[in-house]
């Protein structure tokens, strides 16, 4: 087919990609030994790391749901883009100019990747348009709020001009379709045909952690403008509004570092955080915040610890208030701990700034207080308690508050706050708590015995081998740890020993799969398909244990040791085995007679893997 990437240039596009670096868009990594790293499964919830990557054999593996893979499907699931796709963009990033098969020229692999190219140069569009005279408006709301060009040239905001077509003209000359330009959220169509989605309205573009144009959001400037306050792009293939935080590409480096979040609720309260040195701040955009927002700042902070902070900013109005309890719902999720900051005049973030200057949010952020003290205090603003029935009331409705805690040895503190808050007793508040306790955890335990759904209905899933079913015993360590070594490192041997090592006996039945693997795919050793190609070899079942031992930590930490490690694991199995034939041979030679010659041979064969033995310890 026409435009079928060469394979000599996939190959060189992943062997001049980092995984590591592209992983690290999505996921924060962190050191898991030399040569491997490790996060927060982007595939599954969890709470501490399992997800690994190996940047010198260009894989990934989670030990927890069992994903993995090469750069190119981790883009793909990640992005749902087609191998093509991955292919071309990842080129695209180190600037590699891509062949196509029967001389065809670049084509189009799928509608994802015209969409990315139209959002991009819709932005760019955008922007000129807010340099130009008609766009007086949008920068006069900008100056207003405290936004200078510099701002707004850092943010990315444009300009949507009055008319009905000044976009769709734009775009066609830069050879957009109409058709591509619906897709991708750009224009409406009507009973008169396509128009410009966002007409008149100062733009902020919405991007995903890598920084690529998703969608935008638009803000009503004119008073004879009767749409929304807001108009965000609608679903498309590429944006979905409860998968994406506004300002995220510009914050998750600081997040990562600082394990700091601010969650604020406009495009402006994310600049005037940013602007004022809180740069972890992000918004949601035209949704409320929800599992999958928590998923994703899990992944970019890293968030397996109670030492993280995520802080929320509400406004003090009804719709602020109904934020929080939401917040609250999804609270657990998260391994940090939870703070809101409030203002106490109730300005947001933007005001804030713009009234008091930048100090004034960061003492806002520093000012934050635990989400279940504010939670508790906004449950209790809801009752009378100067009367006995508005304490009771107050006690049930904040009982269940306390009783959510996650960390138990907190509860007691919060139990002694609520009692002297209701004006009640220690014993009674307690109680109340311990209940809500126990409710809460009999709810849990059934929903877990009614399980998700009939097992039966479920396909079958093929069993895999894995790591964590071998044996702990020392010889299977051994083994584990060599085959491990040579397939992540085989650079640190000479090919005569490492010939010699997957040669070597191995006890484990899953182990002895992969060494029989790896042995018939020595031709590919010194090429980047090496562990591909052992993989492509063993039965099913048994891939997944060979991507575990391709990416999990090394024992040895230090790089500069790394090739004697090597070498001295190949060598203490390969020692090992010529201690089991040295056995089996002296077995033999107790069982024939002297005289015969069978017993001579015997006699030479052991003298030969005793000369071994002694050639491969001088060799330590």
């Amino acid at each position: 087919m026409a435009g079928r990437i060469r394979q000599s240039d996939v190959e060189e596009v992943k062997a001049r990609t980092n995984i590591g670096d592209v992983v690290g868009d999505y996921v924060s990594l962190k050191s898991a030994g030399v040569g491997s790293l490790k996060g927060l499964c982007p595939f599954h919830d969890e709470r501490s790391p399992s997800f690994h990557v190996r940047p010198t054999v260009g894989l990934y593996h989670c030990f927890g749901c069992g994903e993995s893979g090469d750069v190119y499907s981790f883009l793909q699931k990640m992005d749902h883009v087609t191998f093509a796709e991955s292919v071309e963009r990842l080129a695209q990033r180190i600037g590699y100019p891509l062949s196509y098969e029967e001389g065809g020229g670049k084509v189009d692999h799928g509608n994802r990747a015209r969409l990315f190219a139209a959002n991009q140069a819709a932005a760019e569009f955008f922007q000129q348009q807010l340099h130009d005279g008609d766009a007086d408006l949008g920068r006069r709301f900008l100056g207003e709020r405290g936004f200078d060009a510099a701002a707004a040239d850092h943010f990315g905001i444009g300009f949507a001009p009055a008319g009905w077509d000044h976009l769709m003209k734009a775009m066609r000359a830069r050879g957009f379709t109409d058709e591509e330009m619906l897709a991708a959220g750009l224009v409406s169509s009507g009973d008169r045909g396509a128009y410009d989605r966002f007409r008149g309205r100062l733009i902020w573009p919405i991007r995903d952690t890598t920084g690529q144009v998703l969608g935008f959001g638009a803000r009503r400037l004119r008073e004879d403008d009767k749409g929304p306050k807001y108009l965000n792009t609608p679903e498309t293939a590429i944006y979905h509004k409860a998968q994406v935080l506004y300002g995220l590409d510009l914050a998750k480096r600081d997040i990562s570092r600082g394990k700091r979040v601010v969650v604020v609720e406009g495009y402006t309260d994310v600049m005037a955080c940013h602007l004022a040195g809180e740069t972890t701040a992000v918004a949601t955009c035209g949704t409320s915040f929800g599992v999958d927002h928590i998923k994703m700042i899990r992944r970019v902070m890293g968030d397996d610890s109670a030492t993280g902070e995520v802080i929320f900013t509400f406004d003090p109005d009804e719709a602020g208030q109904k934020a929080a309890i939401r917040a609250f719902g999804e609270e657990k999720r998260f391994a940090a701990q939870t703070y809101v900051a409030v203002s106490a005049d109730g300005l947001d973030p933007c005001d804030l700034r713009l009234n008091r200057g930048d100090g004034a949010i960061r003492k806002l952020v520093d000012g934050r207080e635990p989400m279940f003290e504010f939670i508790i205090r906004r449950t209790l603003a809801g009752f009378d308690l100067e009367t006995v029935e508005g304490r009771v009331g107050a006690l049930r409705a904040a009982a269940p508050v306390v009783a959510d805690i996650r960390d138990p040895s907190l509860r007691p503190g919060y139990t002694r706050v609520l009692a002297k808050q209701l004006g009640m007793e220690l014993d009674e508040v307690a109680r109340a708590v311990r209940g809500a306790v126990g409710n809460a955890s009999s709810a849990s335990r059934d929903a877990r015995q009614q399980g998700p759904g009939d097992p039966a209905a479920a396909p079958p899933r093929e069993r895999q081998a894995s790591l964590a079913d071998l044996p702990k015993d020392p010889s299977t360590r051994l083994e584990q740890d060599a085959l491990r070594a040579i397939l992540q490192l085989p650079q640190h041997l000479e090919r005569p020993m490492l010939e010699r090592a997957v040669q070597s006996s191995v006890a484990n039945s899953s182990l002895a799969v992969v060494r029989d693997a790896m042995s018939v795919s020595l031709d590919q050793l010194g090429s980047n398909a090496w562990l591909e190609t052992v993989i492509a070899q063993v039965p099913p079942g048994f891939d997944g244990l060979v991507r575990e031992l391709g990416v999990s930590p090394l024992p040895e930490t230090n790089e500069e040791k790394l090739p004697s490690y090597v070498r001295d694991i190949a060598r203490a199995l390969i020692d090992r085995d010529l201690l089991g034939q040295k056995a089996a041979l002296l077995g033999s030679l107790r069982r024939t007679d002297p005289r015969d010659e069978a017993h001579r041979e015997i006699t030479r064969r052991l003298a030969a893997v005793e000369a071994e033995r002694r050639a491969l310890r001088a060799e330590a």
